[in-house]
């Protein structure tokens, strides 16, 4: 085979949710460029609807799709609306997913905000690789990749509930992938520190120094390094790869405090 085949999506359709701005919105141009077609699902239509003019003027194939993760109607309708407009689906990247991260002070958050956090990055995930599992399997195609997080593995204040969830993701990762193979596989990308409007909101020069202190590769990351280890996974190129966590950190650690 040669390598363009390795990364070619031609014919398949992928969800990202959150697909409106940052890492997602990366997965999506990333995945068009290859070869598919993108159902860009976002909490605000009006960005999941830039995105695909986008892609259309580039050439590709998308449509926006509304879509709050935590709202079950939701999800039902954006796998509907994929299978309808596009003809199914074969990738589903989770990316959409939030918390307080470095704000989770637990003497004054409740138990209702870390559920929350929860229901946000692992719930949603669960639920709608449920949804779309059957399509994949119909069409002998499949591959889910969550998007989790460095903190899943560090240890860092005012984190619990963002982090135990993203550590949640990274463990059902490994077990879906032993429920939906052979034909479907699941993986995840944990990103290290990587330039969102998410980010932005908590960085200072400070915390930016001293996390690449502890960065060989001496940069904080991009959205496209984060979809580049998206397509690997969504392509051919990774057909034997499954259950597995892929941290892109610059070879190092990030963390707030």
């Amino acid at each position: 085979m040669i390598i363009n085949e390795l990364f070619d999506l031609t014919g398949r359709v992928a969800i990202v949710t959150g697909g409106g701005n940052g890492i997602g919105k990366a997965c999506c141009e990333t995945l068009a460029e290859a070869g598919a077609a993108i159902a860009v699902a976002d909490l605000k239509l009006k960005d999941a609807e830039a995105v695909v003019a986008e892609i259309i003027s580039n050439g590709g194939k998308a449509i926006a799709v509304e879509c709050n993760v935590m709202n079950d109607e939701d999800l039902v309708k954006l796998v509907e609306t994929c299978r309808q407009e596009l003809g199914g689906v074969h990738i589903l990247v989770n990316n959409a997913g939030g918390g307080g991260g470095g704000r989770e002070n637990p003497f004054k958050i409740t138990v209702d905000d870390f559920a929350r956090v929860f229901k946000l990055n692992v719930f949603s995930a669960w639920r709608l690789s449920q949804l779309c599992v059957p399509l994949m399997k119909a069409d002998g195609y499949g591959s889910i990749i969550n998007i989790t997080s460095m903190s899943s593995v560090n240890k860092s204040p005012n984190m619990s509930a963002y982090a135990s969830s993203k550590a949640a993701m990274n463990h059902m990762t490994a077990n879906l992938a032993m429920d939906f193979g052979p034909e479907v596989r699941v993986n995840a990308v944990g990103p290290g520190a990587t330039k969102t409007a998410a980010l932005a909101s908590v960085l200072t020069p400070e915390i930016e120094e001293k996390m690449l202190s502890h960065t060989p590769i001496k940069r904080l990351g991009n959205p496209s390094d984060i979809s580049g280890a998206v397509l690997y996974f969504a392509a051919p190129i990774s057909e034997w790869v499954s259950g597995q966590i892929l941290f892109v950190n610059g070879g190092g650690v990030q963390t707030l405090d």
